[in-house]
């Protein structure tokens, strides 16, 4: 295993990941021992600690929320993945949040990698609750585009329900747990639970329908993060008239890059409604309007 987030973090500019600001060397007190130190923003608050939160008031979080924090996860995934970088470690403790303006930032890329066609990959990463099947099973050749998504279906079942859905303390439990129809004698089996035990009365259809294609035991058969942004769940993000509880304008949700949609360039009539792009056309000064500036 090799830390690679220098490298990573240098190449990101996003709004949906934490920026890197500077970075130094400083020795540590034994001889030839060095530690690199990141610069980053500030961002005060993470996934874990708000979903904390709620669950210990018992009281549930705002469905604006649980839209707003899971599409800029999955923002944040699918412009990285357009690199080819898998980042191996989605969890809700590295999901920054700003409580007041709603903005999600992905963090802590120190079990990042860019992956390579062909070239192994160590199968011993990721946090036990948010392992891919494949991991747990040992595969060393994935992709980003199917090692992640399940990750990000626990991620998005959690802040829905408060708990990660694979609360397993070994890696054998974790192989019970995601196929209870496992074969071999040692394993024993486990009944799944229906959908309608994971979640809590009144969620959404759409939310479960879309947990459902993010945690397909298949990688090829889920979704991928930018799919993920154009699914009906979010419908009500696209509306220009929604706004936060606490009456502020939405973050920015629909600046979509060239690079971000790279991997399915369809999808942007979906992922930037009209309004939005209205609004991006009325703001882009027209030539005669730039000549007329010209000295």
């Amino acid at each position: 295993f090799q830390n690679r987030e220098l490298q990573i973090m240098r190449k990101l500019d996003h709004c949906n990941i934490v920026r890197l600001r500077y970075f130094f060397y400083s020795s540590g007190e034994k001889k030839d021992e060095v530690y690199l130190n990141l610069v980053l923003d500030y961002v005060p608050e993470t996934v874990y600690r708000v979903a904390r939160h709620y669950s210990r008031a018992k009281q549930t979080l705002p469905m604006i929320y649980v839209k707003l924090y899971m599409y800029q996860l999955f923002r944040s995934l699918a412009y990285i993945h357009s690199f080819g970088i898998c980042h191996r470690d989605i969890k809700p403790q590295n999901l920054l949040l700003d409580p007041d303006t709603a903005v999600l930032k992905l963090c802590d890329f120190g079990s990042a990698k860019q992956l390579v066609r062909g070239e192994p990959n160590v199968s011993y990463i990721c946090s036990r609750y948010y392992r891919a099947p494949e991991l747990i099973f040992g595969a060393t050749d994935y992709t980003s585009s199917i090692g992640m998504c399940v990750h990000l279906g626990e991620i998005s079942t959690r802040c829905l329900s408060f708990y990660p859905i694979l609360r397993c303390k070994s890696f054998q439990r974790s192989q019970i747990e995601m196929n209870p129809n496992y074969t071999e004698f040692k394993f024993p089996q486990i009944k799944a639970h229906p959908w309608t035990k994971v979640f809590r009365p009144r969620t959404p259809p759409e939310a479960i329908a879309l947990c459902s294609r993010l945690l397909e035991y298949t990688p090829t058969a889920r979704l991928t993060p930018l799919e993920a942004c154009a699914h009906s769940f979010f419908d009500e993000l696209r509306d220009p008239n929604v706004k936060l509880p606490n009456g502020r304008d939405k973050p920015a949700l629909f600046n979509f890059t060239t690079q971000e949609l790279s991997s399915n360039p369809s999808l942007a009539s979906i992922l930037i409604p009209a309004h939005a792009r209205n609004q991006a056309a009325a703001s882009t000064p027209t030539n005669a309007t730039a000549a007329s500036g010209e000295n």
